[in-house]
């Protein structure tokens, strides 16, 4: 029944058939309905297109949400449209706009034309947005036609939040019109104000540090949104391109969203960050949360997935209050662009939007020739289908790359004699991104794109010198992937759901195995919660037992040094090289060097065996083709789930 009502809302414009809100029909004088739309995490997925699998898909792209705005406008003559950030950085056509054709003044960045074809009414920055530093973000912003806030990011502090200088507005009143249910016409001020992680000065310190700070999400809220009402805003909308997360307020958390909604005078909160869905199960059972409805605090609140896969939308029923507006009564959804059908496929629900295709056409002819240049070849195929159960190539050939390129840096340094041991995680593992979402690069030539699809972000390498005791809880942390075991259970679920796969890191360098019938030292978010448990054993470097006290040189990238995800040893305090490359431009280097790669994962981690003990874990349905090759697991295919994954059992 849901998925029909959708059908027909993401149809509704196109048949001509416009379907009325309750809202709409039962205002009467005085009250109105007003719609807001969201969209957020974009990752410059306009087109609804895989660069890395060189292939159109049904699943993503601003073309194909851009179809549900349109319906949505069609339904509603009051509606603006917002973006909560992420929108500038995420794909090769990100990448080549930054690193080959780059911006000048004057230059549309083509995911801002494509916004601006849209008609946003307005937007804010997220994360991601600081990743090819201020000056390409600067330039990129002129293009807008709709304005851009952010009140959390600081170019010089006043002696109060209030005062100030923000990289950009904190905020912009809007002034609309509204219809009520009698025809009549009335203005309505809509105050938007935009926050986005205070971790940003870690993520990104080589472009941000000495050129801006960062104030607390909640702190700026408690400070802007008064003054947003003295200046007229009849109604506040909060753009938190930050998670649904603690529901406890902490100074410079990361994912604010619950206590941003408890601070007064916020009418709405626009979330992201997260990838994740709401209204919906992700978040059920959090205090304060209404994850049916889609309520924080007994606030509207959405948040629409990412890369443009659903279209956020609030409704409101406003009425009168004196001069101004107060809101009635709410109802908030997802609209997706895609939904699966009886077997499993994925069925559009939208076609793409042809002006915006068009606006965007030839960077995006541009962006395919330039993934599909060969920059050298590999005798075997690189894939990650079984990058969380095992060693695994595609892995592999990062840490190998990321560790010649190190121990060059390190050459006549006082660090050079110390050991070096490389960390990487395998970044397109199933998850939120699907069945589909695994890199899969079969033997021969190997293109750009086959390097990005190895490597999705546009990290930068880094180093931090640890010692042996760090790189065990390093690996502890990472090793809170998998759900603790009972030993002889059969078919118990391995794979913590809420644990993303770009925190598994794999330490190459050093052998070890996992005892999954320990709880995780480590919770998903990296706080310390059990103390005496230890899943990681018989650790070992060069065949003997680690030296907690010994000194390793660590290679990663710069998220991870500066703080990012919470692994012990790494919190911006340990690092040693701070490189200017990528490592993406690493892995091409060492592929152009060695000419041909011959990847294979040495089996360097595992699992301790527990007897008569099964699990199961979910990977993509291509994974059939190299399960025979991936030595040491025991497997048993079990069919394909509803969401189109392979399950697998694995005897430990």
């Amino acid at each position: 029944m849901i998925l029909s009502r959708r059908r027909f809302l993401a149809s509704s414009a196109a048949t001509g058939l416009v379907a009325v809100h309750p809202f709409a029909a039962r205002a009467q004088a005085g009250q109105a309905h007003l719609r807001i739309a969201e969209t957020t995490d974009l990752h410059v997925h306009v087109w609804p297109y895989d660069y890395y699998a060189d292939r159109e898909i049904d699943t993503v792209g601003l073309a194909r949400t851009a179809a549900l705005i349109e319906d949505l406008r069609a339904e509603a003559g009051n509606a603006i449209v917002l973006d909560n950030g992420d929108f500038l950085q995420g794909n090769p056509l990100g990448d080549f706009m930054a690193y080959e054709r780059g911006l000048k003044a004057g230059d549309i960045h083509p995911v801002i034309a494509a916004m601006n074809t849209v008609g946003y009414d307005a937007g804010t920055i997220g994360n991601h947005e600081f990743n090819y530093g201020l000056e390409f973000l600067e330039t990129a912003l002129a293009g807008a036609a709709f304005p851009v806030v952010l009140s959390n990011v600081v170019r010089r502090e006043g002696a109060s939040i209030t005062e100030d200088e923000t990289l950009v507005p904190p905020y912009v009143i809007l002034d609309r019109e509204l219809t009520d249910g009698a025809g009549e016409t009335h203005p309505i001020r809509i105050g938007v104000i935009g926050f986005t992680p205070p971790q940003v000065l870690r993520w990104d310190r080589a472009h941000l540090e000495g050129n801006v700070t960062v104030r607390d999400i909640v702190a700026a809220a408690e400070a802007y949104v008064p003054q947003m009402r003295e200046d007229g805003a009849d109604i506040v909308v909060a753009l938190s391109h930050s998670g649904i997360g603690p529901v406890e307020y902490t100074e410079m958390m990361e994912n604010a969203s619950i206590p941003l909604a408890a601070v007064e005078g916020i009418d709405v909160v626009l979330t992201g960050h997260h990838h994740q869905e709401f209204p919906g199960e992700t978040y059920a059972g959090l205090e304060g949360v209404d994850a049916e409805a889609g309520l924080i605090h007994g606030k509207p609140a959405v948040m629409p997935g990412f890369w443009g896969s659903h279209m956020g939308l609030v409704d409101l029923l406003l009425e009168r209050d004196g001069n101004g507006w107060r809101i009635a009564a709410s109802t908030q959804e997802i609209r997706p662009i895609a939904t699966r059908d009886e077997d499993g496929d994925w069925e559009p629900q939208v076609e793409s939007v042809e002006s915006v295709l068009a606006v965007t056409e030839d960077d995006h002819q541009a962006t395919l020739d330039y993934v599909r240049r060969p920059v050298g070849k590999t005798d075997a195929p690189l894939h990650s289908y079984f990058a969380l159960v095992a060693d695994d190539p595609s892995v592999q050939i990062v840490s190998i790359a990321q560790k010649w390129y190190v121990e060059q840096l390190l050459a006549g340094s006082e660090h050079e004699d110390l050991p070096v041991l490389s960390a990487a995680a395998p970044f397109k593992a199933g998850g939120r991104g699907g069945p589909d979402y695994y890199t899969d690069v079969p033997a021969g030539d190997v293109a750009i794109r086959n390097v990005a699809d190895l490597y999705l972000y546009p990290n930068t390498v880094r180093a931090v010198r640890i010692t042996g005791a760090q790189v065990k809880d390093w690996l502890e942390r990472s090793a809170g992937m998998f759900n603790q075991i009972e030993p002889g259970s059969a078919d118990a679920i391995l794979l913590n759901p809420d644990f993303p796969s770009y925190n598994f890191d794999v330490i190459d360098g050093v052998s070890y195995r996992i005892d999954l019938s320990q709880p995780s030292k480590y919770d998903a978010e990296g706080v310390f919660v059990n103390p005496e448990a230890n899943r990681i054993v018989d650790l070992s470097y060069e065949g003997a037992p680690i030296d907690p006290a010994q000194a390793f040189i660590v290679a990663t990238n710069n998220y991870r040094a500066g703080g990012g995800g919470n692994f012990p040893g790494a919190d911006g305090s340990t690092i040693v090289v701070e490189a200017p490359d990528t490592n993406r431009d690493v892995i091409v280097r060492y592929i152009v060097e060695q000419g041909t790669i011959s990847p294979s994962a040495d089996a360097n981690w595992g699992f301790l065996p527990l007897d008569g003990t099964s699990v199961v874990f979910e990977t993509g349905p291509a994974a059939t083709a190299y399960a025979g090759d991936v030595p040491g697991l025991d497997l048993e295919e079990m069919g394909i789930d509803e969401d189109g994954f392979l399950r697998y059992r694995l005897t430990l």
